[in-house]
C-alpha cells in the first residue's frame, strides 16, 4: 500500500481526496490511496515524524504552508521564493522534499485564457496571504511586469509588495484597499476567502462593463459554493471567469506526478472535481 493525504485545519471540506483518488483509478494505481487528516501547525512536526514508509506524499493547506519549512529535508526554489510549501514528497532516505505546486496551478489555470504578455499591461492580486504570494510568482512566470496588490488591510498589501521587491525582484504597487479596484483592469486574481468575495464583487462592479476590445480575466481561487458572488458579478460584466477548481486540479496534478512518478490524468481529475461540486 502507498498512502498520501491532505493535511490542514479545517480539512473536512477539502476536494483533494476526490481528485487524487480519481487520478489513481484512471491510471490503474490500485495500490495507492489518498485521504485527509485534521492537523494544526503545532502538530505538524509530530504527525509527519510518526508516518511510516507507506506514506509517499502529503498535500498541505492552511495553516501548514509556512510551518512545513520546519519538517522539510529539502525545499525547492519556488517554495522558498513563495515563502509557502503545499507539497511534501517522501525521499528514499525517509526525509521529505518540499515544493509549491500552487504557482504551477495558477499558471496552468490562467494560460488558456491569455493571449500572451501583450494582454497583461497590468494585473491585480487581491489578498496578502500565502496564495497571493504564489499568484505573484505565477504572474511573473506568465510575463506580467506591472502588478498591483490590494488587500482588506492596506498595510498587509504593503508587506506583500515589499516582499515581492526584495525576494522576487518584481516592482509591485500596493494600491490600497479592495474598494479601490478601478476601471481598465485586465487581469484580477482574487485570493481572498469566500467571506470577502462580496466585497471584491462590489468593487469590481464599480469598474463597469469592459469595452468591446477588452478581454479581462478573473481567477477566483475559491472553488466551493460556486459561483461565488465575485464570479457571478464578473460574468455579468462580461469578464472571462476562471474557477478555483481549475487551479486546484492543476496543482493536484503536479502533486500526483511527484508522488507517483506517473503522468496525471488531468481531465479525469477535473471531471471528478466538477461532479463532486455539482
Amino acid at each position: 500500500m502507498k498512502r498520501a493525504a491532505v493535511l490542514g485545519s479545517p480539512i473536512a471540506h477539502s476536494l483533494s481526496p476526490t481528485l487524487h483518488n480519481a487520478g489513481y483509478a484512471a491510471r490503474g494505481l490500485a495500490e495507492w490511496t489518498y485521504g485527509r487528516r485534521e492537523v494544526t501547525a503545532s502538530e505538524l512536526g509530530d504527525v509527519v515524524a510518526a508516518l511510516d514508509e507507506e506514506w509517499r506524499g502529503l498535500s498541505l493547506t492552511m495553516p501548514l504552508k509556512e510551518a512545513a519549512f520546519e519538517v522539510a529535508t529539502t525545499v525547492s526554489d519556488v517554495a522558498t521564493r513563495a515563502g509557502a510549501i503545499n507539497t511534501l514528497t517522501r525521499r528514499d532516505d525517509g526525509g521529505w522534499d518540499a515544493t509549491n505546486t500552487d504557482v504551477a496551478g495558477i499558471v496552468e489555470a490562467l494560460r488558456p485564457h491569455l493571449r500572451g504578455p501583450s494582454q497583461l499591461p497590468r494585473a491585480t492580486v487581491v489578498g496578502a496571504g500565502a496564495t497571493a504570494r504564489s499568484a505573484l510568482l505565477a504572474l511573473k512566470a506568465l510575463g506580467c511586469a506591472d502588478i498591483i496588490v490590494r488587500a482588506r488591510r492596506p498595510e498587509a498589501a504593503e508587506e506583500v509588495t515589499h516582499w515581492a521587491r526584495e525576494t522576487l525582484g518584481i516592482e509591485t504597487t500596493a494600491a490600497g484597499p479592495i474598494s479601490g479596484l478601478g476601471p481598465g483592469e485586465q487581469l484580477v486574481v482574487s485570493t481572498v476567502p469566500p467571506a470577502a468575495s462580496l466585497l471584491v464583487a462590489t468593487a469590481l462592479s464599480a469598474t463597469g462593463r469592459p469595452g468591446e476590445l477588452d478581454a479581462p480575466v478573473l481567477l477566483d481561487v475559491v472553488y466551493a459554493d460556486w459561483p461565488t458572488p465575485l464570479a457571478r458579478e464578473a460574468a455579468r460584466l462580461g469578464w472571462t471567469v476562471v474557477s478555483g477548481l481549475d487551479m486546484l486540479v492543476h496543482q493536484a496534478a503536479a502533486q500526483f506526478e511527484l508522488f507517483t512518478g506517473v503522468p496525471a490524468p488531468v481531465e479525469a481529475m477535473m471531471d471528478a472535481g466538477r461532479a463532486a461540486l455539482a
